[in-house]
């Protein structure tokens, strides 16, 4: 594709704490995951070019809520609705023997029956590249990812690599993305992934 989709408009719909409460499956969705500290928030704003879209909590793990924005994007003279789902962190639960502990069961609930969801974007730090419960979750998901849906890894912080640092870290998670939010670096491939993986658009 060498135009990239840009995002016209973005606001926060509701916050939920599980399935039942959600809002109606009106739109594809795509999930945001990953630890509390590895920066969703940032990640949603820098996105969506929207300063204060995605509130960050200075308490890492406070955000035990699912936050839904809608988001319109325009491509191609096109408009194309989406939501944007940010899940809460995981990883700082203080006993983790199992998934359900870290992620509480109506996160679980919500992640594997909510139909709308067509990606997951699981959000690493590129310093910490193999923390066990990143690879646990992502195994986890994996097991019962749909046909219709993808699964897409995205490196945080990249910018506080060196480039043969970068180079590498590419060659062992082959079709991630390395994305920093603080030079706005890797945004428009995320919005090329998202474009094929929920609209089937520059495959």
């Amino acid at each position: 594709m060498t135009d990239t989709p840009r995002v016209l408009r973005a606001e926060f719909l509701k916050s939920a704490q599980s399935l039942a409460d959600s809002v109606e499956e009106s739109r594809s969705e795509v999930v945001f995951l990953g630890r509390s500290n590895v920066g969703k928030s940032s990640t949603i704003n820098t996105l969506t070019e929207r300063k204060n879209l995605a509130k960050s909590s200075s308490t890492p793990g406070k955000t035990q809520l699912i936050n839904f924005f809608d988001v319109d994007y325009r491509f191609a003279e096109e408009e194309y609705p989406l939501r944007y789902v940010d899940l809460p962190g995981f990883g700082y639960a203080k006993v983790s023997k199992s998934l359900k502990e870290v992620w509480q069961k109506n996160l679980v609930d919500f992640i594997r029956n909510r139909t709308a969801i067509r990606l997951f974007i699981h959000l690493r730090d590129a310093r910490h590249p193999k923390q066990k419960i990143d690879e646990e979750v992502e195994a986890y998901i994996r097991e019962f990812l749909r046909p219709d849906q993808a699964y897409l890894t995205v490196f945080t912080k990249a910018d506080k690599l060196k480039q043969k640092e970068r180079a590498a870290l590419l060659r062992e998670f082959p079709g991630a993305i390395l994305l920093s939010n603080l030079k706005r670096q890797g945004t428009q491939q995320v919005h090329r992934e998202i474009f094929k993986a929920v609209f089937g658009v520059g495959k």
